[in-house]
């Protein structure tokens, strides 16, 4: 049912949880998994005209490569596509999916609703109403004092 699985990444602990799911999805199906992590333009909109993009690019790009990095060795020796893309992450990781011919993503959700969820959006909730194929949501927790948009 499912050949291709993407995984989108933020580097956070709490993808232990997914890629756990999505391992097993993957031996299950004997499907190919992708990490992709997106370095999101927008978020540096409000930095000081002083700071250089490609100092701020490299920077989140060497970040996304210790996330993929991460998710690979948290899955050990299931075969993984790996990916940076930059841009807006919703619709990165659905284009993603859809040029590589994913079944399925499966990704982590932290389950706000109400007013968190409108002042900090849900990438989640973005995907969930695009991407035309499956999108299976794994809820995860944050450590305790951290608060991160899913």
């Amino acid at each position: 049912m499912y050949d291709r699985i993407l995984v989108p990444t933020d580097g956070s602990p709490s993808i232990a949880t997914v890629a756990d799911h999505a391992r097993e999805l993957s031996d299950v199906h004997g499907a190919e998994l992708h990490a992709l992590y997106v370095v999101d333009t927008g978020s540096f909109a409000t930095l000081p005209v002083e700071t250089t993009w490609e100092g701020v690019s490299g920077l989140m790009r060497e970040e996304g490569e210790q996330a993929v990095d991460e998710f690979t060795e948290m899955v050990s020796d299931a075969p993984v596509e790996t990916a940076i893309r930059e841009g807006n992450p919703s619709r990165e990781i659905v284009d993603y999916a859809d040029e590589h011919d994913c079944d399925a993503i499966a990704m982590g959700t932290h389950g706000r609703g109400g007013i968190d969820r409108l002042l900090l959006g849900s990438v989640a909730e973005r995907v969930i109403r695009t991407a035309p194929m499956p999108v299976v949501t794994v809820p995860v927790s944050e450590p305790e004092g951290q608060r991160a948009e899913s």
